[in-house]
């Protein structure tokens, strides 16, 4: 008769630390049945992040902290994930199809923070998630090139718009409504009602996540943004140069603000490696992000070089982590997207489709 009890196995596997929550599986509710017959041992983890690019790690992971157990000749790890949708600022509801909506946002232009939303887009799609995009930047659009996408959205109706598509993406810009050299000379009540219009006229279909590439600084479309806009959280995305870290804090301090949670940091061009001959150098500084990570108390997601191929690739239609999906640079990206939406699946879950509407009558 065996000793083992679904105890054993939960303190074992306690003692595992997934690496994109930072936390245990156990502690977590990841973990969703353990079945223990004789000698041999079967865990389901059930994770709230894509992870298709991690998932056999962590099922080695707590294999091996299963298998380490007195008494346990053999274990089997099952991991999936099932995404949820996750609250949003108290005035404000979910958007129907919509499960959660993360901005991406810069405190000044420059910092590569489209070349980052596409590529955090693509990743999380990649990882397992269904994912849409939304150019949020009226004045420069920059997701049509960057998608590769020429053409126009349907309308089957007249009223909504139906979403442009490219590499499993579902996407929507302003700039897929006018030409490419036209300039929006536009006032900010104009761009700030483009941008509701975008979000809530275009037929997303069943989005684990729609990514919204906001314009740079903490004006008009950023606090429309934080007033009508469910957002689940924010990333940030600054350069390690003391210029950008400072509009980047500011950036932090209006989503604290307005009570959205930023999930993290993405450090951008942290390092340049010279193609001729791999010299490596902090072009733009060094340890910013890390500085601010740890001043404010949130994660640094990850670090990306200042790598050529990452501009080419994204301003020939075709990012990084769909050019090269094997490439150094897109398996960071898929470690920020993992990190993201893993930080998110740590918040407090949106309850309120569970809850049947009352409608009182008067009979």
């Amino acid at each position: 008769m065996s000793d083992l009890t679904k105890e054993t196995i939960e303190a074992a596997i306690k003692e595992y630390i997934e690496p994109h929550m930072g936390r245990d599986l156990v502690t977590t509710k990841s973990i969703k049945g353990i079945e223990i017959e004789g000698d041999q041992v079967k865990v389901k983890v059930l994770l709230g992040f894509p992870a298709k690019g991690a998932a056999d790690a962590i099922a080695e992971a707590v294999k091996a902290k299963v298998e380490a157990v007195d008494g346990v000749s053999m274990a089997q790890v099952d991991v999936g994930w099932e995404i949820k949708s996750h609250s949003v600022q108290k005035s404000l509801k979910p958007i129907d199809n919509i499960k959660n909506i993360i901005a991406v946002a810069s405190g000044k232009g420059g910092v590569g923070k489209s070349t980052t939303a596409v590529n955090l887009a693509l990743a999380l799609s990649a990882e397992g998630a269904k994912v849409g995009i939304l150019d949020a930047d009226i004045y420069g659009p920059s997701q049509p090139r960057m998608l590769g996408i020429t053409g126009k959205p349907e309308s089957k109706d007249g009223n909504s718009l139906e979403p442009m598509s490219s590499y499993h993406l579902q996407a929507m810009s302003i700039g897929f409504l006018i030409d490419e050299e036209t300039p929006m000379i536009w006032r900010g009540p104009m761009v700030t009602q483009a941008l509701e219009q975008l979000l809530n006229d275009t037929n997303w279909a069943d989005l684990d996540y729609l990514v919204i590439d906001l314009p740079p600084g903490t004006g008009d479309t950023q606090l429309t943004l934080a007033q009508k806009v469910p957002v689940s959280g924010a990333v940030i995305v600054t350069t390690p140069q003391d210029i950008a870290l400072l509009d980047a804090r500011k950036g932090l301090k209006m989503f604290q603000k307005v009570e959205v949670p930023v999930l993290g940091i993405v450090e951008n061009m942290s390092i340049h490696i010279c193609s001729k001959c791999g010299h490596e150098e902090h072009i733009f500084g060094q340890g910013g992000g890390t500085a601010m990570s740890e001043q404010y108390g949130i994660d640094l997601l990850g670090s990306l070089p200042l790598d050529i191929s990452i501009r080419e690739e994204t301003d020939g239609g075709k990012p990084s982590v769909v050019a090269d999906p094997d490439s150094r640079i897109s398996e960071i990206y898929r470690e920020i997207a993992r990190k993201t939406a893993a930080k998110l699946s740590l918040q407090a879950k949106d309850y309120a489709a569970k809850f049947p509407r009352i409608v009182i009558q008067n009979n």
